[in-house]
């Protein structure tokens, strides 16, 4: 079954293929003989109550500096589509979220990979939340007493932006340390968001686990090693990739959160585990896809691409239902 696919994304002659997990989705659906187009987030438009978009048909190569070749921009109506890849980078703002609202007027017969009704209600930082008992001590305040008092009980703490992605603003807070005010205040001086605040897990030194979950069930993980005197362990900030394998512990998180997962239509969810802890859920553009496949032989993508083409058709209400 050939599908006319299109790719929600930022765009294609900026990225690293070596890494991009866009581009391995957008890959895999060409070697399957799917139609492929892409688009950029800033031409999607509303217009009489119909999502559209200025298109690009896509051909992409697996060679670094020669990855893609791309059409004529033509304004296209969405609903066109059998599939659409929404895989923008966040930060998650408001020209996000209306990203998805004008996403969600789609009809059912555009399947949209996130569910964008479920991606704006479950940003990553707060889904998690849902399963407390898997997290470290956790506390979301843009309250300065509150935040100071959780440093008091645990000691050493990890601040970041509620809607912060691939570890931008993620700020490590050892015992002693005298920047907190300093650094509240410049958090809440350039946003009226609150903060996450966790307890600094010092098992990060052995690596944050990315593990890829494909319609609730995981299916392949890498290890993240932060560089030595980095808190943080993303990749694009000096963090190494590492081969590694599903713990007992981490295939019990994926089978606490997987039902949620299948219940909210987020077919494709990276989920990061630190030691024994669930830190966050990944359902805007997860990645490491690319690095498994090179550490671990396992093709997330395809296994992606199984489960949309075992959707279609008759995926209800752009992944609510089946």
């Amino acid at each position: 079954m050939t599908l006319r696919v299109a790719i929600q994304m930022d765009p294609v002659e900026s990225i690293d293929i070596r890494g991009d997990t866009s581009f391995a989705l957008g890959l895999e659906a060409q070697n399957r003989g799917h139609d492929l187009h892409y688009y950029l987030p800033d031409s999607l438009t509303l217009a009489d109550g119909r999502p559209e978009a200025v298109c690009q048909t896509l051909a992409l190569r697996d060679k670094v500096g020669d990855h893609f070749t791309a059409g004529e921009p033509v304004r296209r109506d969405l609903s066109a589509f059998d599939v659409i890849l929404m895989r923008q980078d966040p930060p998650f703002d408001m020209a996000y979220i209306t990203a998805t609202h004008l996403l969600e007027m789609l009809p059912a017969t555009t399947m949209v990979v996130n569910n964008p009704a479920e991606v704006r209600n479950a940003p990553e930082k707060l889904l998690v939340t849902l399963f407390p008992d898997l997290m470290p001590p956790t506390l979301i305040s843009r309250d300065p007493d509150a935040i100071k008092a959780f440093r008091e009980q645990h000691k050493d703490i990890i601040v970041k932006p509620l809607f912060g992605n691939g570890g931008a603003g993620v700020f490590r807070l050892a015992p002693g340390d005298q920047n907190l005010n300093s650094l509240l205040e410049m958090f809440f001086a350039g946003s009226r968001e609150p903060v996450m605040v966790q307890s600094y897990l010092p098992a990060v030194r052995d690596g944050d686990k990315r593990i890829i979950l494909v319609d609730g069930t995981a299916v392949g993980a890498v290890n993240r090693v932060p560089m030595e005197g980095e808190a943080r362990s993303n990749l694009h900030v000096g963090g190494s990739a590492v081969a590694t394998r599903l713990t007992a512990r981490d295939l019990e998180i994926c089978e606490r959160i997987g039902p949620e997962l299948r219940r909210r239509g987020l077919l494709f969810v990276g989920i990061d585990v630190i030691g024994s802890h669930l830190t966050e859920i990944n359902v805007t553009s997860p990645t490491g896809v690319r690095e498994i496949l090179t550490l671990s032989g396992i093709d997330v993508a395809a296994l992606t691409w199984d489960a949309i083409e075992t959707a279609q058709p008759g995926y209800a209400s752009n992944g609510i239902a089946r």
